[in-house]
């Protein structure tokens, strides 16, 4: 796969459309405008990950590690993996060309319909029924979302995960997931290589079968004349005589040491796409910059209900570990991140309890650190399941393997990993400190009944596989109930108005002493004002879809569509 960002010597002055980030929202706003035949600047915090270049040891997971407190930053400011401290709930996010999709498990699931009656959200998006499932089908054309397929390998973990919802008297299923399972050019003139089963999908697919919009939207775009910069950090936006301006910095460069003056790029419109918590961060800067902007920018803030939880030491094997960098012919398959979920949606009559179950793979770039990990912290908070002399001989005996042979052997092998998505509150807050610096708050957002539901139904299924549950070690009395989300949401929500939201259900941002802002726009995570209980990608793809096409529509610009494109001739030197 080639290169397809650029130097950021070849920045131009000014575009018609500046697009900040590279996820679900970003890759679709430079795809679609570009194929409106607008030209496009995309900038990108992170760096640009080739396959080949995603970290497969622990040494170098370490070295793609930055972390985020209120008061600092820990590590490197493009590592791929973005931890993010608050105070009650930390998020994890991807940093990369890509954004987060690079490390999430890219399960393309629908939204309960009953979500969008509760009250948060625009009326004019929930009337424009036609405009969602078109936004679907677009979304769904671009990101091809399949099942894991029935002629593959067996997998253990899937296996065993049908057997917690049969236990469980739950709907099972395969999940759609957005993976590639054969060798082909893709739509985008990307060559991509069938999944090998290695687990490593939240790590970065060294094997381009993951398809993140790395592998679609932004190709796609660059395809149509988009032009890509990575490794710049946008400050704040503002306006300008002729449309927007919008600040920015070269990561990297050592320019703050010497206090130079941030950079800037000029057009008449700016797409926000730089996830939950970037996007947030950067509409607060611009209003501390004077951007006039509602008041409930920051609030709502949700976690998506999301559950971490093991099955450690289970009766039978599960294979969860990804190969890392090990010989694939000599593994087991452990097969893409998650390929099957337990859904107990339908069967509640409160669309708030129900729950979404997937198992999960754990990146073999961790397996190193996972059996002496795993042992300890389960001795403290671990709960067994099955009882009997016999069976803890057998699980003593497993637990030592681990630790004698490694991750790939005994308890750890027999380990299953699950990720819930329910539904919280979305009363956390996202806002700029005395340091200017983002922070989190949402203390005793883990107390919500919904999670002592959702770890209680994890050890039923643990239940199943005879193992001993282990829930997340900061959801503890010791960590005051600490959760950990992969899939932030709001800080930048829609609503019919001003005083309900900061966006309207098009995605223009209000201003409040007019209408909106003429040409800012915000699409990402950010946008979503209530947890979706479901994995959100899907829902994000399908409203940036819609918005872009009511953009376009409004400013009179046609997109084409048309399948397949190709990308365009590399410049002589």
């Amino acid at each position: 796969m080639k290169s397809i960002s650029s130097s950021l010597e070849d920045i131009k002055d000014n575009y018609d459309v500046v697009v900040i980030g590279s996820g679900y929202g970003g890759g679709i706003a430079a795809s679609r405008m570009a194929r409106a035949g607008r030209s496009v600047c995309l900038l990108e915090r992170g760096k640009e990950f080739l396959p080949g270049e995603f970290p497969n040891t622990l040494l170098e997971a370490n070295s793609e590690m930055q972390l985020d407190t209120p008061k600092t930053k820990i590590g490197s400011d493009t590592g791929l993996f973005n931890f993010h401290v608050g105070k009650g709930i930390n998020v994890l996010s991807g940093c990369g060309l890509g954004g987060t999709s690079l490390i999430n498990a890219n399960v393309s699931l629908k939204v309960d319909p009953r979500v969008f009656e509760n009250g948060k959200w625009p009326q004019a998006l929930i009337d424009d029924k036609a405009g969602m499932e078109r936004g679907y089908q677009l979304a769904e054309e671009m990101l091809k979302p399949s099942p894991y397929p029935e002629n593959f390998p067996h997998l253990d973990k899937l296996a065993a995960h049908q057997k917690s919802g049969e236990y469980l008297g739950k709907t099972f299923y395969r999940t759609p997931i957005n993976v590639n399972f054969k060798d082909q050019v893709n739509h985008v003139g990307v060559e991509q290589k069938a999944c090998n089963n290695c687990g490593d999908c939240v790590s970065g697919c060294n094997n381009t079968a993951k398809n993140t919009t790395q592998m679609n939207y932004l190709p796609d775009a660059h395809n149509h004349g988009a032009e890509i910069f990575t490794e710049c950090s946008v400050s704040y936006i503002k306006k300008s005589e002729d449309g927007w301006q919008v600040y920015f910095e070269p990561v990297g460069m050592g320019r703050k040491k010497f206090d130079a003056p941030l950079l800037f790029v000029q057009a008449k419109h700016v797409i926000v796409s730089a996830g939950t918590l970037g996007s947030t961060e950067i509409m607060l800067r611009s209003r501390a910059n004077g951007l006039k902007m509602s008041d409930k920018l920051g609030y709502r803030f949700s976690g998506n209900g999301d559950v971490l939880g093991f099955g450690y030491n289970t009766d039978g094997p599960i294979n969860g570990i990804g190969f890392g960098n090990k010989n694939p012919e000599n593994m087991d398959d452990v097969g893409p991140c998650i390929t099957s979920v337990i859904d107990t949606r339908e069967s509640s009559e409160n669309y708030r309890n129900g729950l979404i179950i997937e198992e999960g793979s754990i990146p073999g770039a961790l397996s190193a650190a996972l059996p002496a990990a795993f042992a300890g912290i389960t001795s403290l908070i671990g709960k067994d399941t099955d009882e009997g002399l016999v069976d803890k001989v057998k699980e003593l005996g497993r637990a030592t393997l681990s630790l004698v042979r490694g991750a790939y052997h005994g308890a750890v092998k027999n380990t299953q990993t699950y990720l819930i998505m329910s539904h919280d509150n979305d009363d956390g807050q996202i806002e700029l400190n005395e340091k200017n610096r983002v922070e989190l708050n949402w203390p005793g957002v883990g107390r919500e009944p919904i999670f002592e539901k959702a770890n209680d139904t994890l050890e039923k299924c643990t239940e199943a596989l005879g193992g001993t549950y282990m829930e997340n070690p900061i959801w503890t009395k010791a960590f005051d109930k600490d959760l950990i989300s992969v899939h932030p949401l709001g800080g930048c929500i829609m609503g019919d108005n001003v005083e309900s939201g900061v966006i309207n259900h098009k995605g223009q941002v209000f201003d409040p002493e007019g209408e909106i802002h003429d040409g800012l726009y915000i699409t990402d995570g950010s946008i979503i004002p209530a947890s979706l209980g479901v994995n959100p990608l899907f829902t994000i793809s399908a409203i940036s879809e819609r918005n872009m096409a009511i953009l376009a529509k409004e400013n009179n610009w046609s997109i084409d569509y048309s399948l397949p494109s190709k990308p365009r001739p590399t410049p002589e030197k």
